[in-house]
């Protein structure tokens, strides 16, 4: 069965304060999860870890080069790697006891999706915190100070 994304759990995700491994987040500003992570953290209030494969710093903040290397507790690992390559960072973050999956906006593996939930982590696939952020603004919604979204 086709996994289909719970609007709950994308407010959930959004509005509740937490460590978010952003995988594949490098300096390459010319990339989505270079300004995607900002709005993460600048807006939505998150901490945000960067994993890329050089372990480089990104934003002021420390980079890994492995999911396994964060110290502590992650909430989301939010996916800006392909398809092909998703389900391994989705094992990756069940083992590493994440909380949730955010894979973005063209990244798709139903089975992987299907590990995660089975694992109890919740799942978004194939969207963008920017998009639903945008849509929200559209709505006459927003983010209030403390992350909560506000009519």
């Amino acid at each position: 069965m086709a996994h289909v994304n719970d609007p709950a759990v994308i407010e959930k995700l959004i509005t509740t304060k937490g460590r978010w491994a952003v995988v594949g987040l490098s300096t390459n500003e010319w990339r989505a999860a270079y300004d995607v992570s900002l709005t993460v953290r600048d807006r939505m209030g998150m901490e945000i870890i960067p994993i890329n494969p050089k372990g480089e710093d990104v934003h002021g903040e420390k980079g890994y080069t492995l999911l396994s290397e964060v110290p502590g507790q992650v909430d989301v690992v939010e996916c800006f790697v392909n398809s092909e390559r998703v389900g391994a960072v989705v094992d990756q973050a069940i083992e590493a006891g994440a909380k949730a999956i955010w894979m973005q906006l063209g990244v798709v593996d139903e089975a992987a999706a299907e590990r995660a939930e089975a694992a109890g982590l919740d799942v978004i696939m194939n969207e963008c915190p920017d998009r639903v952020l945008h849509r929200w603004a559209q709505e006459g919604r927003r983010l209030d100070t403390d992350g909560a979204a506000t009519a």
